[in-house]
């Protein structure tokens, strides 16, 4: 089978490299792939910003947005040959502490945590692949090959999950939600946004190309430029950009008793020159909250199906706005400017 690796820590080491099938002692279930998604983080490791190989190992499969077919599972898993499924990226680590031996890796306490296509777990970037059936996750079948739009799904109704968690601390009903920036992550924490019956607003850069069209059409307002031209009273924003200039600027256009959830994350060495004693009384007096929120446990997956089941699947369809065939998956990995979703498409 084909997969394509990278050598964590060496710069552009990415490759195409054939291996066996893998094994029944890597998982129970064998998998075949069918649609792998690409985002930042895939570059960020080819880059060699980061990512951890297997023990024992030196290159580490890539991939971590996965859809694939079931080729052979035990009888007892209750999966059927044939069934779409997704892979759940992030494993418990094996101390385990308590927040995995409950089932929520996505809170690991003492970092120990693996993850596939990531940190010290083979990805999704492969023709098969295995694994347990406890991090494998069926598909609403509806969603068909759109099901690879799951993962990053999963990321936000993480994030809105807590967003509504943190808000039962009062009587809170949130009207105006704003989402900064309109990669997938922006545009799906924008869809699950109206969804919940919410003025969206979504703050990106561009002027054309698909993504003011794809915001408009999901039923909210697209802003473009700066954020200075915008209200000032968002009772919820979700920052996906990880952007160091906004970061803190969006809690200058909150409302008291305003949520801010940061979904994006900021490149080292980022620096801005900020009022911190105005963020912090604005924060403090106006009974404000900032919070981080990264990845996701497996009932955030079955959220995100949900939701992508209820979505207008022509809309959903218009955020990949590239398949590439695995033969020319070298060009998957390079950003054209108007790219929203890259897929690398197996079948």
């Amino acid at each position: 089978m084909r997969c394509i690796t990278v050598e964590p820590g060496t710069a552009n080491s990415v490759q195409l490299d054939t291996f066996k099938i893998p094994t029944p002692d890597r998982g129970a279930v064998l998998i075949r792939a069918v649609r792998l998604g690409i985002c930042g983080t895939d570059r960020e490791i080819i880059s060699g910003a980061y990512g951890a190989p297997p023990p024992g190992h030196k290159r580490l499969i890539l991939g971590h947005e996965s859809l694939g077919r079931i080729e052979d599972a035990p009888s007892d898993a209750g999966f059927a040959k044939g069934d779409l499924v997704v892979g759940i990226v992030r494993h418990p680590d094996p101390v385990p502490c308590a927040n995995c031996a409950a089932g929520e890796w996505d809170m690991c306490r003492n970092g120990q945590y693996t993850e596939h296509g990531i940190k010290s777990l083979d990805g999704y970037g492969c023709e098969y692949y295995r694994l347990d059936p406890q991090f494998v996750v069926r598909l609403d079948q509806s969603l068909g090959t759109l099901g690879v739009l799951v993962e990053p799904t999963s990321v936000v109704a993480k994030a809105w999950e807590h967003v509504e968690w943190i808000g039962r601390r009062a009587k809170w009903k949130p009207r105006c939600v704003l989402v900064t920036g309109a990669g997938p992550v922006g545009l799906l924490a924008a869809l699950l946004g109206v969804q919940r019956g919410l003025d969206v607003h979504v703050l990106d850069r561009v002027t054309d190309g698909p993504k003011p069209n794809l915001v408009r059409d999901l039923g909210a307002t697209y802003h473009a430029g700066s954020l200075d031209a915008l209200r000032d009273d968002f009772d919820i924003v979700i920052e996906c950009t990880g952007a160091a200039s906004l970061v803190f600027e969006v809690v200058e256009h909150t409302a008291p008793d305003a949520i801010v959830c940061l979904a994006g994350v900021s490149a080292p060495g980022a620096s801005r020159s900020i009022d911190v004693g105005e963020i912090n009384r604005k924060v403090v007096l106006g009974d404000r909250v900032l919070f981080g929120s990264v990845n996701a446990n497996r009932r955030h997956y079955e959220a995100a199906i949900r939701a992508l089941a209820a979505a207008d699947h022509g809309w959903l369809d218009r955020l990949i706005t590239r398949r590439v065939p695995l033969d020319g998956w070298r060009d998957a990995f390079a950003a054209k400017p108007d790219d929203v979703k890259t897929v690398i498409e197996f079948e």
